[in-house]
């Protein structure tokens, strides 16, 4: 009996080992699978970060050439508002001249 007792504990820590030895080999290969994923996140993430990146510049630019076109429309607004009210200033002074040479 005492062989027997001892045959099935041996044969447990047995499979106990074996369990533990395939435990250990199954994380080490989905640690691998793992770390590839991570790298090709890693890569893809990369290329976003620059896509992100050009967008933002392109932006800015786009930002800088309509500011630089609103600053274009002012000045020829202004001009134009000034051309305006030196035609009224002279319609009103040829108005004056017209009423008070009537009197």
């Amino acid at each position: 009996m005492d062989f027997m007792a001892v045959y099935g504990e041996a044969g447990m820590i047995g499979v106990v080992g074996i369990m533990f030895v395939y435990l250990v080999i199954n994380m080490s290969k989905k640690s691998t699978a793992n770390q590839e994923s991570l790298e090709s996140l890693k890569i893809e993430n990369k290329g976003q970060s620059e896509t992100l990146e050009n967008m933002e510049g392109i932006l800015i630019k786009l930002i800088d050439r309509w500011n630089k076109s609103d600053e274009t429309r002012d000045r020829r607004n202004e001009d134009l508002m000034k051309e305006v009210n030196d035609m009224s200033d002279k319609i009103s002074y040829l108005s004056g001249r017209i009423n008070g040479s009537g009197r």
